[in-house]
Parts: structure tokens; sequence; C-alpha cells
């Protein structure tokens, strides 16, 4: 008798933890392919569950980066229930209709490269403008006397990609230092590395190399250590890869404009969760959640990777 009320009791508590986990709200956040970039971003979604025991919470990767495939994923987070998204576009200007129709579905939110044009509730990232006039005020106090930068990026497309872009060479206006020249790679690390090889190869002379995306500035590092050149060329960077930390502190990297994904990922999730609630006030007139980006270089390079590895062991 007593092994049959166990076992009714069991069932029981079987059947209210799954009603439970039905009735949990899913948020997801959408990334825009596959790089260590987006561990920090990961680990700020995990944090954020920790304050929001009510929904469940995803960190999703597209098999490759590429518009179609993000958008075929996102098609299958709605179609599975999911409550509300945060995507980072892989290329919004040609995806508006697509992200239209998730965002006519389930509440829309875009990170890290925002797509205006679209009927997303809000942006929540760094705006990448400052970013890459931080990027040029490096370059700017590295080469004094001028020279000429090859820049490297993942998606050509992005928005993010654009916009750093445009706000480093808005910097560099009226001054001896010129970006003469972007390549992009979409995201495919093999490629990234023979973009700086081909670039190095055509270009002997050239004074700085621009690392736009994270994984940009350590293929960079390894071109320009494979070929001697490491400490001859001006390095500029973005985002904090161990690689990269590790040029600013040997001197071989110039400095690096870094973001916040933590926040956008902690912060992404806690937003999302109160406009589902019914609560928009964190949510600006221009939709716009700015989190500040900053310059590091070899006076702060130290504390800055001790902040990260906190962050990161959670």
């Amino acid at each position: 008798m007593k092994a049959r009320i166990s076992a009714l009791a069991l069932a029981v508590a079987l059947a209210a933890t799954t009603s439970q986990a039905q009735d949990k709200k899913t948020l997801a956040f959408v990334v825009n392919g596959a790089s260590d970039f987006w561990k920090l971003a990961e680990a700020g979604v995990k944090k954020a569950q920790e304050e929001l025991p009510d929904y469940d919470l995803q960190f999703k990767y597209p098999e490759q980066a590429a518009a179609a495939i993000q958008q075929r994923l996102m098609d299958d987070l709605v179609a599975a229930g999911v409550a509300a998204i945060m995507v980072s576009a892989v290329d919004p200007k040609s995806s508006t209709d697509a992200l239209n129709r998730i965002g006519a579905q389930v509440p829309l939110f875009t990170t890290d490269s925002d797509a205006p044009d679209s009927n997303r509730v809000a942006y929540i990232g760094s705006s990448n403008t400052d970013a890459g006039r931080q990027a040029g005020e490096i370059a700017l106090k590295a080469m004094p006397d001028g020279g000429q930068c090859i820049g490297f990026v993942g998606l050509l497309g992005a928005d993010n990609a654009r916009e750093r872009i445009d706000g480093m060479k808005a910097a560099l206006e009226g001054s001896n230092v010129q970006l003469i020249d972007v390549r992009g790679d979409d995201i495919d690390m093999t490629r990234a590395k023979r973009n700086v090889e081909d670039a190095l190869a055509a270009n002997p002379d050239i004074d700085c190399m621009v690392g736009f995306y994270s994984y940009n500035p350590p293929r960079i590092y390894e071109v320009l250590k494979e070929s001697g050149k490491l400490g001859e060329i001006t390095v500029v960077a973005f985002d904090e890869d161990p690689i990269t930390l590790g040029g600013v502190k040997e001197g071989t990297i110039a400095g690096t404009v870094v973001q916040q994904p933590y926040e956008w990922g902690y912060q992404g999730m806690k937003l999302m969760a109160a406009h589902l609630e019914g609560d928009s006030s964190m949510i600006p007139a221009d939709a716009l959640v700015i989190v500040p980006t900053a310059i590091i270089d070899g006076s702060n390079v130290d504390a800055f990777e001790a902040e990260l590895k906190a962050r990161i062991a959670g």
C-alpha cells in the first residue's frame, strides 16, 4: 500500500513539474554565427536565468552565418512557442521582410547589429559608430605621423560592420591616417586568416591593420607573427579575445575597443521579460538601449582581464 502511495505521489510530483515547465515562457537569444565572442553574452543570459525563474532562457547559434539559416532557426523557435526573440541579424538590410514576419508573431528585439527598418521593439547593444570612432582614436594615437590601414570584418553587409567602419573613417577625417580597404570573410575563420595573408602580400608596406570583429585581430596577430611583421605594423582591435588581450599586454596591439556582450545577455533578457509583463519603462523613446564601449590599452588591460574572468566564471 505504501509503495502504491509513493508511486502515486511521485507521478503527481512529476506531472506538476512538467506542467510548470510547460507554463514557463521561453525567451531566445539568437546570435549571428559561432564565435567565442558570444560566450560573455551567454554568461549574461545564464545570470538573468537565475533572476527570472518563471522563464526558460535559451541561447541559440545558427549552423552557419547565413541570413536564411538564421531565419529558419527563428521560424523554428516561433513554431515551438517561443514568447520573444532577441537577435543579432546577419544581414538586416536584406532581411527586413523576414524579420518583420517574426516580429508580427512574437516581440522581436535586436542586439549587436540592429535592424532599424524592421518592426523590432528595441535594440540593446553598443553604438557601433562610437566604437568605430574609438578605433580611430587608437590609430591616431599610435600613428602620429600618419599611415594607411586595411580593415578586416565578418559581415560587410551588417549594420555593426558598416557603422564601425564609418565611425572610424569619421574619426580619421582630416588626418594623415587612412582606412583604404576593408575585406569581409562571412565569419569563416580560414577565409579571415587568408584575407590578412592576401592583404599583406598585396600591400607589404601597409602601416596598420584593423580587426573589426572579435576573431579578426587574432588572425591578424597570427599572420604578422608568422611573417615576422609583428610589432612593425600597427594593429587596432575590437573585443576581448585572449590573443588580442595578450597582444595589448605585450604592446604588439595598440589597443582594442571592447563592448559589453555580458550586459546584452543579462539586461536583454530582463528587458524582454518586462516587456512581456506589460512594463516598457526601460525602453527609451528612440528604442535604443546603448551599452557603452571602452578603449583597452596597456594602461588598463590587466584590470579589464581580471573583471572579464570573474564574469565568465560566474
